[in-house]
């Protein structure tokens, strides 16, 4: 078994319908250790994270984290433990077109 710490993702979506970000190879298991959600912009903004463990269902049922305020200018950071296997998806999305960054750093087990 390796562990390979890295950034598993990054995004910042310029539309406000939810964006897939992360799906691991075949043979790997991703694990979210840390999540960062940074607002750029002058107007606070709702973040949605999604994780679909068999699929690309990004709704209610799927939903990790709904509707967090992010005031304007201000980043967020969340110790998380997410594991996804090869199979599952995580998406995000935002109610202002291109004002947050998502990033999530972890570890990939294959």
């Amino acid at each position: 078994m390796a562990l390979t710490e890295k950034q598993l993702a990054q995004s910042r979506p310029g539309t406000t319908a939810a964006t897939q970000v992360y799906s691991p190879p075949a043979s790997t298991t991703g694990v979210v250790v840390f999540m960062t959600i940074a607002n750029t912009s002058a107007s606070p903004a709702l973040a949605r994270v999604f994780h679909d463990d068999d699929g690309t269902t990004y709704d209610e049922t799927t939903a990790l984290i709904w509707d967090l305020s992010i005031a304007a200018n201000t980043t967020v950071y969340e110790k998380v433990y997410w594991p996804i296997d090869e199979s599952g998806n995580l998406a995000v999305a935002t109610s202002v077109a291109s004002a947050l960054t998502f990033t999530f750093g972890g570890v990939e087990v294959t």
